[in-house]
């Protein structure tokens, strides 16, 4: 088995990383798989640690989507394995191997990934997010926008099938992820941006 065909799985054990976990015990701050909301992700280190220590977790959850893909890339590896490998850089921050398969919500990594297949469609990704953010003031229902229509614009814009299906399965396990925050903004109780909340 070749290097490019191991890709995929050096993909999985980077996106197990998880950046909020080891930023959080290396700053002295309460693990947030425990603690807050319970999500390894930027938005609870933020409620725990302040801003420093989300921007180093949000960083870092974006550039273990990004690496890999760009590694990939830069062998030259074929398709599918960019695209296997972007997503299996994302379902290591979901699962991650190295914190009992603890993991968060995986928006950061999925940009981070989706940007490296695509630099348009990255850009289309955010610029959707901070729109809903703006506007709406919940960073979840901005990931959840985000999310679901990366697979449109990456038909529209690039008109890669494969691409298009593997963030459609990316989509589908970020609505799963926030399942919790779905239910919230149905009953009017999710906590908008720069409020503090258990959720």
């Amino acid at each position: 088995m070749s290097l490019v065909q191991l890709l995929p799985l050096l993909g999985y054990l980077a996106g197990s990383l998880s950046c909020a976990v080891i930023v959080c015990r290396t700053m002295g701050i309460d693990d947030p798989r425990s603690a807050g909301s319970g999500n390894p992700g930027a938005t609870n280190v933020l409620r725990l640690g302040g801003k420093k220590a989300a921007a180093l977790t949000l960083a870092g959850d974006v550039f273990k989507g990004v690496i890999p893909v760009l590694i990939a890339h830069a062998l030259g590896a074929p398709e599918p394995i960019p695209a296997l490998t972007a997503l299996a850089a994302f379902l290591g921050h979901l699962y991650p191997l190295y914190f009992r398969f603890q993991g968060g919500k995986g928006v950061a990594t999925a940009f981070g990934a989706t940007a490296a297949l695509s630099w348009p469609v990255g850009v289309g990704f955010a610029m959707v997010w901070l729109a809903v953010a703006g506007i709406s003031r919940f960073a979840s229902l901005a990931s959840l926008a985000a999310a679901s229509l990366a697979p449109a614009i990456a038909w529209l814009l690039t008109g890669e099938v494969l691409h298009t299906i593997v963030l459609a399965c990316i989509a589908g396990l970020v609505a799963w992820r926030h399942r919790d925050n779905i239910r919230r903004l149905r009953a009017g109780t999710e906590g908008r941006i720069g409020q503090p909340r258990t959720g």
